[in-house]
């Protein structure tokens, strides 16, 4: 399993999560995860983190979805989790993204502040729109538009809260759903042949145990340039 190391020092490393790859098992399905290249390339985190239901999650502090790609932090020692496992609880930690969503948006920057619950209809899915199920929990978005036309956006986004799915759910919410989702947006056509989830978690900023902060990035996958480009120029992205 080939992957990039975006930063590493004794206590993190920090990969760029390719697209279609999960972070880790579900219990339930067999398939190749960021776990199994953890416990190849770093036996010796085997035991750091804590234990989910029997669920192996060596070192993972966060998440991304399946079909979202980019930055994601790997504690390599159990003093580093614990260090990082409190900024993300104490929304410390940056996480910036990038996405294409449906359409035009009216406010070129915003805030989106809709709690999350689970989606009546369907138990994949979770919901910020009316008829939410179970808890409702905070969930704040932040957003810019980077560039525009009348059928698609590219965005800079800003999680301020880490719900699972947040920023598909939000954007979905304000009917402006992120470009190819089949959860969220089944109907919706892959723009120019693209065939996976158009978000993207392009950098996160934290501070490491000796106090300095630090700014990992990863460039724009490739169909993500291509489709820029496509629109708006190389010039004008």
């Amino acid at each position: 399993m080939k992957i990039e190391i975006l930063y590493e020092d004794e206590n993190i490393v920090a990969i760029n999560k390719p697209t279609g790859l999960v972070v880790h098992s579900d219990g339930r399905t067999n398939e190749p995860t960021v776990v199994d290249w953890i416990l190849e390339n770093y036996p010796e985190i085997k035991y750091v983190g804590e234990n989910m239901g029997g669920i192996e999650r060596p070192g993972i502090v966060h998440r991304l979805d399946r079909d979202t790609s980019g930055v994601l932090i790997i504690a390599k020692n159990q003093e580093s989790f614990e260090h990082l496992k409190e900024q993300f609880k104490e929304r410390l930690v940056e996480k910036k993204y990038n996405a294409f969503v449906y359409g035009k948006l009216k406010e070129k920057e915003g805030i989106i502040d809709r709690p999350i619950g689970r989606s009546a209809s369907d138990f994949r899915k979770k919901s910020a729109q009316r008829g939410a199920k179970g808890e409702l929990r905070e969930a704040i978005t932040e957003y810019k538009v980077l560039n525009e036309n009348d059928d698609v956006s590219f965005l800079e986004v800003k999680p301020k809260t880490g719900r699972t799915h947040q920023i598909r759910v939000h954007f979905k919410a304000i009917h402006h759903p992120i470009v190819c989702d089949s959860i969220y947006a089944p109907k919706g056509e892959c723009l120019l042949g693209l065939n996976r989830l158009a978000l993207h978690a392009s950098s996160v900023s934290l501070d490491l145990i000796d106090g300095n902060k630090i700014s990992i990035d990863t460039p724009l996958p490739e169909e993500f340039e291509n489709l820029i480009n496509n629109f708006w120029g190389v010039d004008k992205a």
